[in-house]
């Protein structure tokens, strides 16, 4: 797999929330690095942490791939979703660095957009062996 290939499939997998396929990205013990402090390094963890893009809606991602090398790449991204459920909310709340606004149970969900980048690296049979990623977000609350 190349780092075109594999933000491709990032795309898709985010986009049409599969969970599964995203955990296929992988060798059995590849490492995705969610933060500099939290891995998920299995096909169930990566799995597991992947279903709560399941509480999003209206999922729109693009990627800039910014080098290649013949084992991995770098990439940006860019997603936009819809926030679907107050446990969505909750945890991104709960997240170091999410500039979330303030709003009282009831409230509308805001519409979240997260930045970031990927450093990957691939094995012979072109599963990724290592992701890691930096990213922020951005909050809007409907008017």
């Amino acid at each position: 797999m190349s780092i075109h290939t594999f933000m491709a499939a990032y795309k898709r997998v985010w986009e049409g929330q599969d969970s599964e396929g995203f955990a296929a990205l992988f060798t059995p013990d590849g490492q995705y690095w969610n933060t500099p402090f939290q891995v998920q390094d299995s096909f169930e963890a990566r799995a597991r942490y992947w279903d709560r893009i399941k509480l999003q809606d209206d999922i729109a991602l693009t990627y800039k791939v910014l080098a290649e090398t013949p084992t991995g790449g770098i990439g940006h991204w860019n997603v936009t979703y819809q926030v679907s459920s107050e446990e969505l909310f909750q945890i991104w709340a709960a997240s170091t660095g999410t500039g979330l606004p303030d709003r009282k149970p009831g409230d509308p969900l805001p519409r979240l957009e997260l930045d970031g980048t990927l450093v990957a690296e691939f094995d012979e049979a072109g599963l990724a062996t290592v992701v890691r990623i930096w990213w922020h977000s951005h909050a809007t609350m409907p008017e």
